[in-house]
């Protein structure tokens, strides 16, 4: 995922919460319309950013003083890449306090936390398939992802003495 939507990181020693394929496959409609969003804020932080070294390139420091032609123009420029780049780690944070994970935005790639065979694992899915039908572990990356298991789909599994 591009640098400028990667929020602060924070060690976790759980996930928030381990979803079931089920459930995933029930929020997969909200993603499918907010990935396209994110990654219009990105592209758009890539044009400001871009324009604001423009600026600096051509006029120096001498741009930050309220008297220059283009300083209104930057004090702009600034506030978009504020507002884009609080709006993104915004969204970014919430998914991630949900267990979700937004790895590529480009290929629209969103991991979700969950359990394989008592393995703690990401759900994955990508942008165009139907459902979450894929899972890899945690240490590994879309590469390694492996179709779900029937048994795995039924979740939570049985804990010994019957308690879920």
């Amino acid at each position: 995922m591009d640098r400028a939507v990667r929020p602060k990181d924070r060690e976790r020693s759980e996930p928030p919460r381990r979803w079931t394929p089920e459930d995933a496959d029930r929020r997969l409609a909200d993603l499918a319309e907010l990935l396209p969003r994110l990654k219009g804020w990105v592209v758009r932080l890539g044009e400001v950013h871009q324009e604001l070294k423009r600026l600096q390139r051509f006029w120096g420091s001498d741009v930050d003083s309220a008297d220059h032609v283009d300083h209104l123009l930057k004090q702009r420029l600034d506030a978009e890449w504020k507002n884009l780049t609080r709006r993104l780690e915004e969204v970014v944070t919430a998914l991630r306090n949900e267990g979700i994970e937004i790895k590529d935005l480009e290929n629209g790639l969103v991991d979700f936390y969950g359990e394989v065979e008592g393995e703690v694992v990401f759900l994955c899915w990508q942008r165009g398939e139907a459902r979450v039908g894929f899972y890899h572990p945690i240490s590994g990356s879309s590469r390694d992802r492996r179709p779900i298991p029937a048994s795995a789909r039924a979740y939570p599994p049985a804990r010994p003495g019957g308690l879920a």
